[in-house]
């Protein structure tokens, strides 16, 4: 069981605010027997240069890791990042900097608004000119937002993967659309887009507990399988 999409590196983003909090969610993912964790900060282009950006990850893994690793039987922790779109992006070559440690794979944050022709022409270049893997992040949370879903077909159309929150599954009154969702894209990548241990925890085995109720185990397999797959390119 891996989880594809964390907030779980300590005081780099709106995550975990401390080792100690870090900890704790680490203790909460190895409970639920998550195999693989994700870690992928928050990367705003306005705010960081990217190599600024990789130097404050790696500090912040560092400092984990000098407690983690006294525990006897660690879960790995891959780096990642969660990239927020940016005009322009298709082009940046620094880019692949931020894919998942030892793979071509990028998590994508795409804005929380109507999804436009100049942001299907820039995954549509990290696809298909940077030949990277594309992974739409927690993709139920911009679905409300589009109005016109010409531009939202055709990103879907290039061939991206699609990760969405375990939460979403544990919402009544958003999980009828989520499995609709679920079924429509075929396969996804799941994460628990843990922040916190409060309002946004580690909740990635109730998240699947309710897709295999709801829509059926072989979309879990199907999930682990993919999982697999996009890993293993390392």
């Amino acid at each position: 069981m891996v989880d594809f999409h964390t907030h779980i590196l300590p005081g780099i983003d709106d995550g975990s605010q401390d080792v100690g909090m870090s900890l704790e969610m680490l203790a909460a993912e190895k409970d639920q027997r998550v195999d693989k964790i994700i870690a992928t900060p928050h990367f705003y282009a306005k705010q960081d240069s990217i190599q600024k950006f990789l130097d404050r990850r790696q500090e912040s893994y560092e400092k984990l890791m000098r407690s983690y690793s006294r525990e006897t039987e660690q879960i790995p922790i891959l780096l990642g990042a969660e990239v927020y779109y940016f005009e322009g992006m298709g082009n940046a070559s620094m880019i692949p900097k931020l894919c998942i440690e030892g793979t071509q794979t990028l998590l994508l944050e795409m804005p929380f608004r109507q999804w436009t022709s100049s942001m299907y022409e820039d995954v549509k270049k990290l696809v298909q000119t940077q030949h990277l893997t594309v992974i739409l992040a927690h993709l139920e949370r911009f679905q409300p937002f589009q109005r016109d879903l010409d531009n939202w077909n055709r990103i879907l159309k290039l061939g991206v993967l699609v990760q969405m929150n375990a939460g979403v599954f544990l919402n009544w009154k958003k999980r009828r659309q989520a499995v609709k969702l679920l079924k429509n894209v075929d396969t996804i990548l799941m994460g628990s887009d843990c922040h916190n241990m409060d309002t946004r925890k580690p909740n990635l085995a109730a998240g699947r507990e309710v897709i295999a109720s709801k829509a059926g185990s072989e979309y879990i397999t199907k999930s682990d399988e993919l999982a697999e797959e996009v890993l293993n390119e390392r």
